[in-house]
């Protein structure tokens, strides 16, 4: 089989640093964007066990054709200590998902899960600002949508969680940082919102329970989803049939890229 990247001595190495790693998606998404842009990098998935991630950021600064990385579990939050570096976002969520070396080998890390949602509700043509929004889940991936929501204007944020402590401590986190906003804790009841977020993972399977009563839904509102695979889930197939407008996971993770690349010194058209 014939190589479609041509890799050289001049070629610029990124990872994506996991533990497992075989589910990882960033190269298969970054490689034939840097090809289609004539961009002399490649991006590798990096098996990096936990106990090993101190060793393994020593290893990397004393490599100068190693630019960068994105980061997924379990490394988001411990990769931290050892960053010299923290974006604003990454310091809000408490975590990172992604870093690169500047000239002088520092690594700086911020977070893009919560900027890429909302870039990508823009890029479709959706508003944001003034919105009220109610989110399902306060996991990792909720927490940085909050931040970056109240970061975009929107009016009130509610936050449902089966575990409701989880949802109070993300609100009052978000509160703490924008005390002008109006945010709390409500059931998964989508009447009353502009925009219906599922952050669960409900809808990975088919036999999943669905996130909400999407018979309390009216054609006016925006439902989006965070799942990637499959593209349509069963809660967003329901939003469709009512009227909604719907919002697939795949923006999220394609304007991550985007933001990521800028990090790593590249200019990338999603």
């Amino acid at each position: 089989m014939q190589a479609t990247l041509n890799i050289s001595g001049s070629t610029k190495v990124f990872g994506c640093i996991s533990d497992p790693i075989t589910h990882v998606r960033a190269p298969s998404v970054f490689n034939p964007l840097f090809e289609k842009h004539g961009i002399d990098a490649v991006m590798v998935p990096l098996h990096v066990p936990a106990s090993g991630l101190s060793d393994f950021i020593k290893g990397l600064r004393m490599m100068p054709n190693f630019g960068g990385m994105s980061i997924t579990l379990p490394h988001k939050v411990p990769i931290m200590e050892f960053c010299d570096e923290i974006g604003h976002q990454g310091k809000l969520v408490g975590a990172v998902n992604y870093a690169a070396f500047d000239k002088n080998r520092r690594l700086i890390a911020d977070n893009c899960d919560g900027s890429g949602f909302v870039s990508g509700l823009l890029a479709a043509g959706y508003q944001v600002a003034q919105q009220k929004v109610l989110m399902v889940g306060a996991g990792g991936a909720a927490r940085a949508i909050a931040f970056s929501l109240a970061d975009s204007g929107v009016s009130h944020l509610s936050i449902a969680n089966r575990t409701e402590s989880t949802a109070k401590e993300l609100a009052n986190s978000v509160i703490d940082s924008y005390p002008n906003i109006e945010i709390g804790c409500a059931p998964p009841d989508p009447r009353g919102f502009d925009i219906v977020i599922n952050t669960t993972s409900l809808g990975l399977n088919e036999s999943d329970n669905l996130p909400f009563d999407p018979g309390l839904l009216v054609s006016s509102q925006i439902v989006a989803e965070i799942i990637m695979n499959p593209e349509e889930t069963r809660i967003l197939k329901a939003a469709k049939k009512v009227g909604c407008d719907i919002h697939y996971g795949r923006p999220m993770f394609d304007h991550q890229v985007a933001i990521q690349a800028k990090l790593f010194g590249y200019s990338i058209v999603i």
